[in-house]
């Protein structure tokens, strides 16, 4: 996160890095050659805008969305939320207020309240449901020019619009087909201490920011010591956290080889799943506003793979219990979308085209080629070779998806 805040200090103003947004809102699902975030989604609109809260307060506004599902993510330095704004919140239309942990101001006429953080430094994330016809793209703009966030000093009382279509593009920084890589090992001691700084000890945690910045006094002290350190945090990368990227070394196993996590957004001094979350999907909202389930395996334990075709069949009335609404997006072995022909990376609620089965059930093929004519419209694309993954997002889950009373079906291998 704080990397992030450092870069993103350096874009002089609102523009769009190739898909992605920095610091506007989109107009349409984000792209796939989006690459600041892995595990995009197309089942909403996103937004994006980083927060500098020993800056300045932030203004954020919440237009009229009227019957359409929407939340906006609001995550500290730990990426914990300290805010609820969202249709699962009743929150109404107005202007919010997000203040650091120090700030002391007044409160202007007009604001309908006020979240603090414990950090300084943050991310505001909205997302907006949008289904996959044309008429819904257009229908969902007028909301989209009302979300916006601005310093406090910019604040008068007055919804603000931007026409989001109008903001620069430059194209997308690296040409990799990974995630930018945000965390750097031989910086890593570098910025440790300035994270630590913004994100003070949580209860039990002084002592333990004691011996760590200990370690790192003395690195800056002996050059053998910093030697040592950029080894072995070069290690830790490559053994501890590029594992997490696979879902399967995480998280909590639920039948089928499925994984979910219960704490998203409220990680605390759980550092092995915060660690786990930021490598493999980073930005995931708290279980009241979306569930997720993890994949990487079919029903046998083998791992997915394009070689393969696959079914995920769900019973009659068993799709996920939802307020909101649920998708299945597949990610290749970057967690990133893998470009097909009918620009298909995601199946569920959206998709007004879905055909169920004699019996009420539905299923999914997920596979390289196209199935036969009459399973196109359940078709989810897989790469035709490699590695890939499986995820489902519940939005504003009922109570039988977050106790664990549901869980996903499993993936089968065809054939």
């Amino acid at each position: 996160m704080y990397s992030r805040r450092l870069s993103y200090s350096k874009v002089p103003e609102r523009l769009y890095s190739g898909a992605a947004p920095m610091a506007p809102m989109l107009t349409d699902y984000v792209e796939p050659d989006e690459r600041l975030v892995a595990c995009p989604n197309q089942d909403v609109v996103y937004g994006a805008g980083f927060l500098a809260l020993d800056t300045s307060p932030v203004v954020i506004q919440v237009p009229d969305f009227k019957d359409r599902f929407w939340v906006y993510q609001v995550v500290d330095l730990r990426t914990d939320s300290f805010a609820q704004l969202g249709k699962m919140y009743g929150t109404q239309p107005g202007f919010y207020l997000l203040v650091g942990p120090n700030w002391r101001g007044e409160v202007p006429k007009g604001i309908t309240k006020v979240f603090r953080a414990s950090t300084n430094t943050g991310n505001v994330i909205p997302r907006v449901f949008q289904d996959d016809t044309a008429e819904d793209k257009a229908a969902v703009q007028e909301a989209l020019k009302g979300i916006t966030l601005y310093p406090l000093s910019e604040y008068d009382g007055t919804m603000k619009t931007v026409d989001w279509n109008t903001v620069k593009k430059v194209p997308a920084s690296g040409d990799g087909s990974a995630e930018t890589q945000w965390v750097v090992p031989e910086k890593f001691i570098d910025e440790l201490p300035l994270a630590l700084a913004d994100a003070p000890p949580l209860p039990g945690e002084e002592s333990r920011y004691a011996q760590v910045l200990a370690v790192v006094a003395a690195a800056k002290a002996d050059p053998a010591i910093r030697k040592a350190v950029d080894e072995a945090a070069a290690e830790a990368d490559e053994k501890l956290v590029k594992p997490l990227f696979q879902f399967r070394n995480y998280g909590l196993p639920l039948a089928h080889n499925w994984t979910t996590t219960a704490n998203n957004a409220a990680f605390g001094t759980d550092y092995f799943t915060r660690t786990a979350v930021a490598k493999s999907n980073i930005f995931v909202n708290a279980p009241s506003e979306t569930k997720y389930f993890y994949q990487d395996l079919d029903q046998t334990g083998a791992r997915l793979n394009g070689k393969n075709s696959y079914t995920v069949t769900f019973a009659k009335g068993q799709t996920p219990d939802v307020n909101g609404f649920w998708s299945l997006t597949l990610y290749n072995e970057h967690h990133f979308f893998e470009p097909n022909d009918v620009k298909r990376y995601s199946v569920g609620t959206k998709n007004k085209s879905l055909k169920y089965n004699a019996d009420g059930s539905l299923t999914i093929y997920v596979q390289p080629e196209p199935p036969r004519e009459d399973h196109r419209d359940n078709w989810l694309p897989a790469p035709k070779d490699g590695d890939f993954s499986l995820y489902i997002r519940a939005y504003w889950p009922k109570p039988a998806v977050v106790d664990g009373t549901w869980t996903p079906p499993a993936v089968e291998r065809a054939g």
